[in-house]
């Protein structure tokens, strides 16, 4: 049993880490560290911050993993997956190894009201020995083919879903990009209603953000999002869009990159040393937002 209070947290990458950055979650930070201290090959190897070890540690006993493949048209400024079906089969590659990390009872999937009381039951009686609990989100909704797709995600335990990550996207537009959710946009809110799903307004661009509000009934987060106040970015949220989630009875989470935490961080430029970057700056955002 822990004596730290319990830690939900509300984003974690959890299966591209281990399929996209070929991560071995289970093994320790150091290890997993060490291991990459020499590629180069994506940037900010060696630098890594999340495993099972470091968050029964802290007593991270649940939290929101996504899955995530984006589909990119030619034009798309970041890239991605060059189909959807591909989208798709690499989301597929990813819930599989979550499959293999419940059976080595490394985490403990939670779809229902039922399943999280039992897994909180658990957690607390022995933090050593249980799963990690976690509710399965899809970050960009791009590998949703059709809706067919989407009742079959759902029955594999998909729970929450952000239409759209970077840039333009199938369902919405995301960050530095804006534009309307469509006919397509309307359909996918409309059958996660109907599924009684969550949505995630997370990155969703502010025109995109106001129309899924329009039409989405059910239950929104914000799995990682700070404020635009602090940091004038449109990554972050406005005032009004913090005003009508809490209107909404939603949740948001803080997220922890620097450049979003501090307006004069320069991504790639600037490091800890030189910009100082804390904690009582992410508090000063949690503060923005209770005093809203």
């Amino acid at each position: 049993m822990s004596k730290l209070p319990l830690i939900v947290d509300g984003h974690l990458d959890l299966s591209m880490n281990a399929m996209e950055w070929n991560r071995d979650l289970t093994q320790p930070l150091n290890e997993i560290r060490k291991r990459e201290s020499l590629l180069t090959d994506k940037p900010d190897r060696g630098n890594n911050t999340v495993c099972f070890p470091e968050m029964r540690s802290s007593n991270i006993g649940l939290c929101i993993a996504t899955l995530i493949a984006r589909y990119a048209k030619p034009t798309h400024p970041l890239g991605g997956w060059n189909s959807p079906e591909q989208a798709w089969a690499m989301t597929q590659a990813q819930l599989s190894w979550y499959r293999e990390m419940e059976r080595k009872n490394h985490l403990s999937q939670i779809r229902s009201l039922s399943d999280l009381e039992n897994h909180l039951e658990d957690w607390a009686s022995d933090v050593d020995q249980n799963p990690i609990g976690y509710i399965l989100s899809l970050e960009g909704a791009d590998s949703i083919i059709s809706m067919d797709h989407l009742h079959t995600m759902y029955d594999e335990g998909l729970r929450a879903i952000g239409p759209a990550h970077y840039g333009p996207g199938t369902y919405a537009y995301g960050t530095d990009s804006d534009g309307t959710i469509g006919d397509k946009g309307k359909i996918l809110l409309r059958t996660m209603d109907e599924l009684d799903m969550v949505l995630d307004v997370t990155h969703l661009s502010d025109t995109s953000f106001w129309e899924a509000i329009d039409v989405f009934r059910g239950p929104i987060w914000a799995s990682h999002n700070n404020c635009r106040k602090l940091v004038n970015h449109n990554r972050q949220f406005t005032d009004e869009q913090i005003r009508i989630i809490v209107e909404r009875n939603g949740v948001i989470g803080v997220a922890l990159d620097a450049w979003m935490i501090v307006p004069e961080w320069q991504r790639g430029v600037s490091h800890p040393q030189h910009t100082p970057v804390t904690l009582s700056h992410v508090i000063d955002h949690l503060d923005h937002i209770c005093q809203i």
